[in-house]
């Protein structure tokens, strides 16, 4: 089995997404290009830590946000420029985890969600996805840096039926982040839960199927595992015999600055993630070929799975 470092997954050349448009400050004057405005809930004391990249916040970037700093853009920009691929890697995640979501929620009745590793509020988030469709739903984000929980605590909008939340938690520590879900989702009804780029954070002495696993074993029957992970590049077919170009510095160099590490793995090493679940048409598939009308070319593997009685 492939020992997997800091090694890149990836594929396909594409522009970089352009700049979002100015954000407008409570005075409605325009801000800086992509600067949050009011971000953070007057409560929390947090440190935003402004001066220095933040992975979360760079994400944030990629897709189009505006929560993001000059730090935070300045890290995405020289990201883009080795790797211009990263945004259609983030964008197929995302796009995936709302056909997931919006699956459970309308054919398969799920009303409650347990999302780890949720980074930034933004557009599609679950419990808007999920909410749309049943505006009951019950959504518990989970992320470890108080970063990311100041911001979504702030950012966040449920309707009034439902519940969203952000709680700090981190997978590593399953027990802790079930014990503190408990106290807003029923854990003895289905719950869908959604690993969507965080298990490839996660190195092999971290215990990433082990991780999955304590999760898992927790769910009742008729829970589902949504889960993406970064692919290695020698695994990444093309698509319609394009060109694939690497360039292996592309997550590693820029990121070490974030204290980001990213661990693509070999395909057969994320099917372990799915043991013991039954996975759902089409299987482990590239993000964006998961029943998705208009596939492109991503080097992000997906699936959706059942957990069985």
């Amino acid at each position: 089995m492939v020992d997997s470092q800091v090694t890149e997954n990836m594929a396909g050349k594409t522009a970089p997404t352009p700049a979002p448009e100015p954000a407008q400050g409570p005075d409605g004057d325009p801000t800086e290009p992509g600067e949050p405005v009011d971000p953070v809930d007057p409560g929390e004391h947090v440190d935003l830590r402004i001066d220095i990249p933040h992975g979360a916040r760079v994400h944030d970037y990629f897709l189009g946000g505006k929560d993001h700093y000059l730090a935070d853009r300045t890290a995405g920009e020289a990201i883009l420029a080795s790797a211009p691929w990263i945004t259609e890697n983030v964008r197929a995640g995302r796009n995936f985890l709302g056909r997931a979501v919006r699956l459970l929620t309308t054919e398969r009745g799920i009303r409650q969600y347990l999302d780890i590793g949720a980074g930034l509020p933004t557009a599609g988030n679950t419990h808007e996805v999920a909410q749309r469709a049943a505006p009951d739903a019950r959504v518990v984000y989970v992320d470890r840096d108080p970063i990311v929980r100041a911001h979504g605590r702030a950012l966040l909008t449920s309707t009034p039926e439902g519940t969203a939340d952000y709680l700090l938690g981190d997978v590593r520590e399953p027990g802790d982040v079930l014990a503190r879900a408990a106290d807003v989702l029923d854990l003895t009804q289905p719950v869908g839960l959604v690993l969507v780029g965080i298990m490839h954070y996660l190195h092999h002495a971290d215990g990433p199927w082990a991780a999955v696993r304590t999760l898992s074993d927790a769910l009742p029957a008729d829970s589902y595992l949504v889960l993406t992970h970064l692919g290695i590049a020698e695994e990444i077919p093309s698509l319609d015999d394009a060109v694939i170009t690497l360039d292996t510095s592309g997550y590693s160099r820029p990121l070490t600055s974030m204290v980001e590490h990213f661990y693509p793995r070999p395909l057969d090493e994320i099917k372990r993630f799915f043991y013991g679940w039954e996975l759902l048409d089409p299987g482990v598939t590239l993000a964006p070929h998961w029943r998705a009308e208009d596939p492109e070319l991503a080097g992000v593997w997906a699936a959706v799975a059942r957990k069985p009685g």
